[in-house]
């Protein structure tokens, strides 16, 4: 299947006559006490683009949410499943710990992460990150989204990352894969898109949270591959974007403000 910029019409725009909490709830599951920012960037994209962010991390992040960004309802980790439950998706895995213990007080991501999709196997996931790295394949939900990067790929595969290999895995798991890279190839267990674009200031630390928190967003009030896809070139439009005033100086905090704006371009309002 080839993209075209014609997909974005299927995007969902909010009614004019809507009301809060009908355009999109997206819980974040992200962040440890060595990568704060990691679940900072998908929070700052969401807040931009659904109605409510609920959003759970360790306790210090927590507190950093609550005094300084404000722009997210925060949650305690024994009360996250209740917030799934009314969430329209769910993002877990940015910045969450590698390593069992890896710091004092933070979650053992892999079963966190394990629990969480066997329990609700029915909502709608994006899995990234950390939880990538320390859960296995077969508990991936049916039509759950993963964004990984080549490495993360290979990890959780035991494949080269190609896209032969990334659309052999959505077949056998029936789930939506995103593999990253200079162009980002987006797996159905029906079709295949490939993204090109972008630039080498999007290999800056942060990046692919900024791309998670996007694709979760979308992902809330459309379906999972057209979600993934919107999300992969809405990202690499921003990076270009970004790339035509500051070159390949900029970081993911400069390209999670600047998604808006050419959100503002690409869709129909």
């Amino acid at each position: 299947m080839k993209f075209t910029e014609g997909l974005l019409k299927k995007i969902y725009i909010p009614p004019p006559d809507s009301h809060k909490g009908e355009n999109g709830k997206l819980l974040v599951i992200a962040g440890s006490k060595l990568f704060h920012s990691a679940s900072i960037w998908p929070l700052t994209v969401a807040a931009r683009i659904v109605d409510m962010v609920f959003y759970s991390s360790v306790l210090e992040n927590n507190e950093i949410v609550k005094k300084e960004f404000r722009n997210g309802i925060v949650v305690p980790r024994d009360r996250v499943e209740d917030y799934i439950k009314e969430a329209d998706c769910v993002l877990i895995g940015p910045g969450l710990p590698r390593k069992e213990g890896e710091e004092r007080g933070d979650d053992d991501t892999g079963r966190l992460t394990s629990e969480l999709l066997k329990k609700y196997p029915n909502k709608k996931w994006v899995i990234d990150g950390g939880s990538l790295q320390t859960i296995a394949p077969d508990i991936l939900p049916k039509n759950s989204i993963i964004t990984p990067h080549p490495k993360e790929f290979e990890t959780l595969f035991k494949l080269k990352p190609t896209k032969e290999n990334a659309e052999k895995v959505a077949k056998e798991f029936n789930c939506i894969v995103l593999l990253k890279g200079p162009t980002d190839v987006i797996c159905s267990k029906t079709q295949t898109v490939e993204i090109e674009g972008g630039n080498a200031g999007m290999t800056k630390g942060g990046t692919g949270d900024v791309l998670a928190g996007l694709v979760a967003s979308l992902n809330c009030n459309n379906e999972p591959f057209l979600s993934a896809v919107a999300g992969s070139f809405i990202n690499k439009k921003a990076g270009e974007s970004l790339f035509k005033r500051v070159g390949y100086y900029f970081n993911a905090s400069d390209l999670a403000n600047e998604i808006p704006l050419v959100m503002k371009k690409l869709l129909p309002i």
